[in-house]
């Protein structure tokens, strides 16, 4: 999967729970452990056809569907003292380009949605803002994998191994412009 250094850069990996406020207290103590440079998220979303670096993450969780816990929030301010909207502070149109570049669908994503990706890039983002200034973060969705459409027609996908070489080639991006 993701190698464990890229571009020099040591890369530490962690599977976040799609759960609202466990995955922001994982990803923070992870940035007590380990202090990154950068946080980088992965989640998925079905429909996209690309690899999409989120540009904003807006103080909002709107759930449709219940998280993994059964947590299903409705037109909650995720901190109050926090601001409307975060901007990724990575290249996302250089990370597009460099995606491209193997001949893999990129685009940049204009907003996270209002499910726990959101939850957790404006998390991030708000411990960036408070806490760990010196951090830079931001969030890429990837499509679903091929055997997630099986019996879902028309449902845009892309293998693993594409996942893994586009988000090779962010962390490469990142790497050189941190």
């Amino acid at each position: 999967m993701i190698p464990d250094k890229i571009a020099q850069a040591e890369i530490f990996k962690l599977e976040l729970p799609t759960v609202f406020n466990k995955s922001a207290e994982v990803v923070h103590a992870a940035i007590l452990k380990y202090h990154p440079d950068v946080v980088l998220n992965i989640g998925q979303a079905g429909g996209r056809y690309g690899i999409t670096p989120e540009r904003v993450a807006i103080n909002m969780d709107d759930a449709r569907i219940p998280d993994n816990e059964g947590q299903q929030p409705l037109e909650k301010v995720i901190h109050s003292d926090g601001k409307t909207a975060y901007f990724s502070q990575l290249p996302i149109k250089k990370i597009v380009e460099a995606i491209k570049r193997e001949s893999l669908p990129s685009y940049v994503s204009t907003t996270a949605g209002t499910f726990v990706c959101n939850h957790i890039m404006y998390q991030v983002q708000y411990m960036i803002d408070k806490e760990f200034k010196h951090i830079k973060g931001g969030f890429i969705h990837i499509p679903f994998l091929p055997s997630q459409v099986i019996d879902r027609p028309n449902t845009p996908c892309l293998s693993i191994r594409d996942d893994v070489l586009g988000i090779t080639k962010a962390i490469e991006v990142i790497v050189k412009e941190a």
